[in-house]
Parts: structure tokens; sequence; C-alpha cells
């Protein structure tokens, strides 16, 4: 029968070259050679399996994430995501009330943000600016809009403008001059996309070993928005662009000490000025 060939054993001998002496040998059957090669493999299984399950070994893998990197990945997507949903929520509040104090003849309220927590949100009266004094300074006296009397001075006003959040995220870094925090840092989903605040040119758009891609845009009245730690710009010196325009992404992984975070910088005559002071993240 052909399975008792497999089980008859061979001698295999090594010979010496010189004396043509035998050396050493061994009696192995095909079937016993068959079992010691799976064996082997099983073995080698074994130790490999061992190593995955037991030692930090398979971090050192390129392309490889642990359970625990994914479950955090997962997990900030989700805190942004509910961020993102919570502040079109207030928004969306925010809107109601101030149509409602509005019908109603009363002053509507703005959303001012808690230094505490770049989520939760507070209403609080809108108090006087100073475009407001001034124009009412105007209006009272002898300004370019007076009404009690027809001259005219050359002195004119700052055009309001609407501006947008430039990226989907949470805050991390807070404006500081003390500290030489001359803009707000946020954390973001890797490769979202950066949009323009509001109408302007770009004066600059280059690499920096510092600061990634950097975006540098003129606005006007004089304001000067710089978007920092870029992975990708889409515009050049000179172009023109328009609010909630796309102008490149943020960093393709965030860094864990958040060094590579999106940075966005406002500079109104030469001097840096808080973001969050113009724009309602």
């Amino acid at each position: 029968m052909w399975w008792k060939g497999l089980m008859r054993k061979r001698r295999f001998s090594m010979l010496g070259v010189e004396e043509r002496n035998e050396e050493w040998h061994i009696l192995i059957s095909p079937a016993g050679a068959l079992a010691g090669i799976l064996a082997l493999i099983f073995l080698i299984f074994a130790i490999v399996l061992l190593l995955v399950a037991y030692t930090p070994v398979v971090e050192f893998l390129p392309g490889f994430k642990s359970s625990a990197a994914r479950s955090h990945e997962s997990l900030m997507e989700s805190v942004m995501r509910l961020d993102s949903i919570e502040r079109r929520m207030n928004e969306m509040l925010v809107y109601n009330d101030n149509i409602s104090l509005i019908m109603n003849g009363k002053t509507p309220a703005v959303r001012t943000t808690i230094a505490s927590d770049s989520i939760h949100r507070a209403k609080a009266l809108v108090l006087p600016s100073l475009e407001d004094s001034l124009l009412r300074a105007q209006m009272e006296g002898n300004g370019e809009y007076g009404l009690h009397t027809t001259e005219r001075s050359n002195s004119s006003i700052r055009e309001n403008m609407e501006m947008v959040v430039p990226i989907e995220g949470l805050i991390t870094s807070r404006f500081n001059l003390r500290e030489g925090a001359y803009g707000i840092r946020m954390a973001s989903a890797a490769m979202a996309q950066v949009t323009t605040i509001t109408d302007g040119t770009i004066i600059s758009a280059g690499w920096t070993p510092d600061n990634s891609h950097i975006v540098h845009i003129q606005h006007p009245n004089g304001l000067i928005s710089v978007y920092k730690n870029l992975s990708q710009t889409l515009v050049t010196k000179g172009q023109v662009v328009k609010s909630g325009e796309v102008i490149g992404y943020s960093a393709e992984a965030p860094a864990s000490d958040g060094s590579n975070n999106f940075e966005l910088e406002l500079w109104n005559g030469g001097k840096a000025v808080d973001p969050e002071g113009y724009i309602v993240f």
C-alpha cells in the first residue's frame, strides 16, 4: 500500500569530503518529515502570536494602529461632530431669541465665549462698542453723518464685516500677548478644509520650517489674517478670494502635543488682535 511507503524510514547520512566516512546520520520517514515541518510552522505561528498579544512590537510595524489609537481617533471625531452640532444649535437658538426680542421692541442678545470652555456659550446684552460710540458722536455732533448740521468732515467709520469660522474644530490655545500667543490654535480633523474669514486678496502663500504652509490675506480696513500650519495651499499671491472660500487644508496627522494644530492670527494696524473679538467660534 502507498501509505506503508510513507511510514517506511529512510537513512540520511553526512559523509566527510576527504575520508568519505559517515559523520552523521538520521532515520526518518516521509510522514515523520512532514510532521516535523508542520510542528515547526505551528511553533513559529505560536511565537508570533505571543509577541503580538503580549508585547508592543506590533506598534513598530509601519501603517499599524493599535486599538487604543483607533478608539482615540474615533472619540476625537465624535467630540468634534458633537461640538459642531451644539454650536449650530446654539446659533439657531440665539437667532430665534434675537428675532423674538426685536419683535417685542427689546435689545437683541449676542453670544459670548466662556473663557474656561470653547464649547459652551452664554448670552449677554449688546454693549456699546468703539464704533457705536464714534457713530453716536458723529450723529449728535458735526460729524459726517451729523443730524444738527450740514457740515461734513473727512472722518469715516470702519465698515462692519461678517466673518466666518475658518475651520471646524476645538480651540486649544487662546490669544495671549504676554505669552507670545499672537493668535488662536484649533484642533481639527486631518486634512480639514480651511476657508477665508471674509473677502480679501492673497498677499503671500508659501512654506516655512516652523509653520509649514502659511497664507496671508489682506482684508478691507487694514485687517490682515494669517493661516498657519497648513498641509497644502490652494491659492497664489495676488489672488482675490471670497468669504468662506477654501484656501487649503489642515495637517494630515495632528501631533499629540498640538504643535501642528491650525493657527489663526489677525493683525489690525500692525498690531495683533484677538480673533475671538471678531469671529464667533
